[in-house]
């Protein structure tokens, strides 16, 4: 069986994988990092999004050796030393999640478009999150908490 090597929320990791096996299956699996959530099965629903070299993907769709030798960020991999961030932390204060199914897929995708847009718009947060679900918050909180937090990272309250 292949040995997955790759840096995973900062710390090396190597783990032998099925060559079919999709990256989702490896992060709750052998990784047990179960932040991560499986939803459509099918990329659609945003549900099992993490960073792979700081860009946001759909674990689901990707094969987990394709991960080989690269930076994977979970939902876990977001705090540091015990602190929440910033979105994080923006999420719970805007109440931007309900059952918090899709919470994770939209932290990383939101995370991404933080760091590639510091000081997105409203029409760039709705953008950046129209390929992630949610069935309970109609969004309005969500997008309020991705604003809340680039606010607070452009201040310097987060790395």
């Amino acid at each position: 069986m292949p040995v997955l090597r790759l840096s995973v929320n900062g710390r090396p990791v190597q783990t032998e994988v099925d060559s079919s096996a999709l990256l989702v299956d490896v992060i709750r699996g052998p990784l047990q990092l179960t932040g991560t959530h499986v939803g459509c099965d099918t990329g659609q629903c945003g549900a099992c999004t993490v960073l792979i070299d700081a860009v946001s993907v759909r674990s689901c769709s990707m094969l987990a050796l394709q991960a080989q030798g690269r930076e994977l960020t979970t939902v876990e991999g977001l705090a540091r030393d015990g602190q929440p961030h910033a979105l994080q932390e923006a999420f719970m204060a805007c109440h931007g999640l309900q059952c918090g199914f899709c919470t994770p897929g939209m932290l990383m995708t939101a995370a991404c478009l933080l760091r590639q847009t510091p000081r997105p718009s409203e029409a760039e947060i709705v953008e950046a999150l129209e390929g992630n679900l949610c069935r309970c918050t109609g969004y309005v909180n969500i997008v309020a908490a991705v604003a809340q937090a680039a606010r607070s990272m452009a201040g310097g309250a987060d790395r």
